[in-house]
């Protein structure tokens, strides 16, 4: 087993099945958090993605849960956990004989977290789908791109923001529940519902009538000129994001912009013109130029930087957000804590067979009662 773990959830343990995506980035979060987790996975499964990051501070053991000697002790350690995740379709865990059912009848305690694109249940629960098929229905994909076309956004607004997240937080919720109460429960976490609630302050716009359904021509989605990235001299961008009239007014001074620039950014009708008065003057000067006049004051600019160059940038580097861990760069834990610090941990050197792990929980349970 890895070492004691620090962080707010240490002494929490949790059953991982080993699945896709947002599942095991939200074990890696509890995982960050202290928790103890052990992934379970099929034997000799190769993972779909590589998974040297998300995979990070938890031994992954093998098990055939077909076979019922190893599915008894696979229920073993769920009697001794506090939670589970899984990311399977709906029914695979209940085939298995792993469902919420069995499992809470034998370990009230349980909050059995279940992870899905669609749900545990509706039309599409059964479904294949991705991170694109679940934001496509829920407003956030059309909301999001060029005018032309919509753009996907990666898989951090549906995967990750919609998914993972919504899942570490109703398990948190369900497990102080099960604290004060005793009683466990299933929580079901569908992407497209966590994409659904991420639109909110969308939502809100809309109601206020401060939001067109068209892309490229809102506040947020590159439609205001002073809400975009701007290419420079040198072919790198800069981010540009000063709405407020104050910091827009610092921002228009600094790059020799007309006084006229407010009254064009107050109708929307004026943002092409203003976007192109904009883009020209940008276009004169290197993104260093910029930059060094503008990072550092409240005219919101910032470098736009890929992933290996942003370890690099000074704020991040005296945060200490991208650490080192197994000799790879990788996200530290966030968000943190003054009493309770967190921290990447490796995964174990060496592996651990089913029986062990079962064996080192049966001792812990030992000790505690013991404590």
């Amino acid at each position: 087993m890895s070492k004691p773990a620090s962080g707010p959830l240490a002494g929490l343990r949790i059953v991982e099945f080993v699945g896709l995506g947002p599942a095991p980035f939200a074990a890696m979060q509890f995982a960050d958090m202290g928790a103890e987790v052990i992934r379970i996975a099929r034997p000799g499964a190769m993972p779909t993605l590589p998974d040297p990051i998300s995979g990070r501070g938890r031994p992954t053991v093998e098990a055939d849960l077909k076979d019922p000697g190893d599915a008894s002790l696979v229920r073993s350690l769920v009697d001794s956990a506090d939670a589970i995740i899984e990311g399977f379709r709906p029914g695979v865990m209940e085939r298995l004989g792993l469902g919420p059912e069995p499992l809470l009848e034998s370990n009230p305690r349980l909050v059995y977290g279940r992870m899905t694109g669609w749900g545990q249940t509706g039309p599409l629960a059964r479904q294949a789908g991705h991170d694109i098929n679940y934001i496509a229905i829920t407003g956030a994909l059309a909301a999001i791109g060029p005018a032309d076309r919509p753009m996907p956004p990666l898989n951090l607004v549906g995967d990750f923001g919609g998914g993972a997240m919504f899942l570490v937080s109703g398990m948190l919720a369900a497990l102080l529940h099960a604290q004060r109460s005793g009683e466990g429960q299933v929580i079901d976490c569908a992407i497209c519902d966590g994409t659904i609630q991420l639109m909110t302050m969308v939502h809100d716009m809309a109601a206020a009538g401060h939001w067109k359904p068209q892309r490229d021509a809102n506040l947020l989605d590159g439609g205001a000129p002073y809400y975009g990235a701007y290419e420079c001299a040198d072919g790198k961008f800069i981010a540009v994001g000063p709405i407020e009239p104050q910091f827009f007014e610092l921002f228009r001074a600094a790059i020799g912009l007309e006084e006229d620039a407010h009254r064009l950014r107050a109708d929307p009708a004026n943002w092409p013109a203003l976007r192109d008065k904009i883009a020209a003057r940008l276009r004169t000067r290197s993104s260093s130029h910029w930059l060094d006049l503008l990072e550092y004051t409240d005219a919101c600019v910032s470098p736009v930087l890929d992933m290996h160059e942003a370890a690099q940038h000074p704020h991040l580097a005296a945060r200490k957000s991208i650490v080192e861990l197994d000799g790879l760069p990788q996200p530290a834990p966030a968000p943190r804590f003054s009493a309770t610090p967190t921290e990447a941990r490796a995964r174990p050197a060496n592996s651990l067979s089913l029986q062990a792990a079962v064996a080192a929980w049966s001792r812990g349970n030992e000790t505690a009662t013991a404590g």
